[in-house]
Parts: structure tokens; sequence; C-alpha cells
């Protein structure tokens, strides 16, 4: 079942939004005029990752600074997890995804 999130013609370079689905807090950005979309919590302690600062390709949580590479996901630092990166669907002019 495909879940809308936005229109298409919203997504401009540096958007980002959440959005709950299914009781799942998900951060949807635009990085590169591309849309990414991942689980906004951070791995090290579920701090909301839509608090924390993008710099070029790099996601870095509001509280401890853990960084993380976009559009991957991979953790900068060992000993941290990876962020949960979620595939985006398509359909007419919405993006959004399938569950």
């Amino acid at each position: 079942m495909f879940v809308a999130l936005e229109r298409l013609i919203n997504l401009q370079e540096g958007y980002r939004r959440t959005f709950q689905v299914n009781g799942q807090q998900l951060l949807l950005l635009v990085l590169d005029n591309q849309p990414l979309l991942i689980v906004d919590r951070c791995p090290h302690q579920g701090v909301a990752l839509s608090l924390g600062s993008v710099q070029g390709n790099v996601l870095r949580c509001a509280r401890h600074g853990f960084a993380f590479s976009l559009p991957d996901g991979q953790a900068l630092q060992p000993g941290c997890n990876s962020l949960r990166v979620i595939a985006l669907a398509y359909e007419g002019d919405r993006i959004g995804i399938d569950v």
C-alpha cells in the first residue's frame, strides 16, 4: 500500500520535514536535489535527527555530534550504527513509501 508523504513540486534543495507512518517517525530531506528518507532517530541514543544539522553530505546529531554520511547513512565514527534509510516510492505527482 502506497502512503503519500509529499507532492513532488514541494521538494526543493534544503527541504526537511518529519512524518509519522505506522508509529514510526521519519525524516524526508532533499540533498543534492535528491530526496532521502531516514528514520528520524539517531542510532546512538534515539535523539531526533530532524534537530541535527546538514553540512555538505554529512548529517550531524544535535545531542552528541555523531555524524552520518548521506545518502547512504553510514556512521562516520566507529562504534555507532548506520542510519536506517527507507526506500522511496512514487505515485503520480507524490512521493511516499510502500508499506
